[in-house]
Parts: C-alpha cells; structure tokens; sequence
C-alpha cells in the first residue's frame, strides 16, 4: 500500500475520476509492480480486502484466477463499483475461471445492472468462442426490447454482444446491423483516429472486412 501511495499522481486521478475511477496511479508502472511481485493469492485477496481501487487492481493482476471459489467471485463483482476494476475483474479472472459459464447464468439477468453487465460480457465472450447451446437469436430479441434504456456498464455490454453476433455469425448479421442502426446506441461515441468505433453497424462492418481481407489473402 506503501508502494502505490508512492505512484500515486494527483493530475492523473482528476482524470481518472472524471471516468468514475478513483485512483491515480499510472497503469504501465501497476503492471511493472504486479510483474515483481509475481502470482500471490492470499496477498492478492488482502489488497482486495482494502476497497483501495488501485490495491484491487494490484489484486488482480497478481491473483490465481482459478483459486477462486464461485461465492467469492460472486461477492467480488458486486464490490466491484468502478469501471476498471469491473473490467479487469470479468476479463482477467472470471473468464478464465471454470466458474464462468456458472456465473454467467446467475449473473445474466441479475437486478443489479454492473453485476447484469458481467453476465453480458461473458455471453459475448461465449458468443465469440463457444456460441454451441446459445440461443443467439433469443439473445437479439433481448437486446433489441432493452439495450436502448440500459444503465451505461449494461447497455455497453449487451452491443458488445451484439455486435459479437454480427461478426461471428453471417446468418444474423443483417438483424445484428439493422437493431444497431434502429437503436443508435454509441452511434456519437468519440473514436480516436485508427481505432473502431463501437456503435454496432460500423464496428460489425469492419471487421467482418477485415476478416475478409484475411481470408483472400490465406
């Protein structure tokens, strides 16, 4: 706690905290303590315990994401309040737990829409790498009737999934674009030059190109 009260920059956690993270410590000097340290589960699970944003995600760069019970996950994602320790949580450690097809269906259709965002996330990960047994098309219905209204995290997480649909399946990609197109959803959000913007339509578009230009040139 020493070592990352010593990192911490004030200008960087103003702009941090414009984005709901409260810590201000440089990201690339997190990852230069966390390759130090090394893999340290129970150092991991007291950094945890601190409620510190940038000790939790010291946390998770140095845990044993397999370690990890369901319960305890389940307790971790509802801790979790701030972006980035949501999305390290979810993509660092409980999609490579033996739990996250567990957790994804308790989590899918939770009240709580940050613990509902992590459901969303795990299903378009599964959409991408293992769609056998997805009701894809049930999944657009939903998508269609609620990604509209959704709190920000869930709403950002179910046009991941829509947009994964597009992309990976060919048979429901002109669906997939045409709920985008309907919805508007991140249709204005800021894209810096070189970098794919995320309102579905555009985003399926790309990259199913690029998927294009690889196969003619395999």
């Amino acid at each position: 706690m020493a070592e990352l009260a010593e990192l911490e920059d004030p200008k960087m956690r103003a702009v941090n905290e414009r984005h709901g993270d409260g810590h201000g410590v440089n990201l690339s000097k997190l990852r230069a303590l966390a390759k130090r340290l090394k893999t340290q589960q129970e150092l991991a699970r007291r950094l945890w315990e601190t409620g510190d944003t940038a000790a939790r995600l010291l946390a998770l760069l140095i845990c044993r994401p397999k370690a990890f019970e369901p319960d305890e996950l389940d307790v971790m994602v509802r801790e979790a309040r701030t972006p980035k320790v949501h999305d390290w949580l979810v993509n660092y450690v409980v999609k490579k737990s033996p739990h996250a097809e567990e957790l994804r269906l308790a989590w899918f259709a939770d009240p709580d829409p940050a613990v509902a965002s992590a459901g969303w996330a795990l299903t378009a990960d599964r959409v991408a790498k293992k769609p056998g047994g997805l009701d894809l098309a049930g999944l657009l219905d939903v998508i269609e009737a609620e990604m509209k209204d959704a709190p920000d995290r869930l709403q950002w997480a179910m046009n991941t999934c829509l947009a994964q649909i597009g992309i990976e399946h060919a048979e429901l990609r002109a669906r997939a674009i045409d709920i985008g197109e309907r919805l508007e959803v991140l249709k204005d959000y800021p894209t810096s030059p070189g970098c794919t913007s995320p309102f579905a339509p555009v985003w399926i578009t790309e990259m199913t190109r690029r998927a294009g230009q690889e196969s003619d040139r395999g």
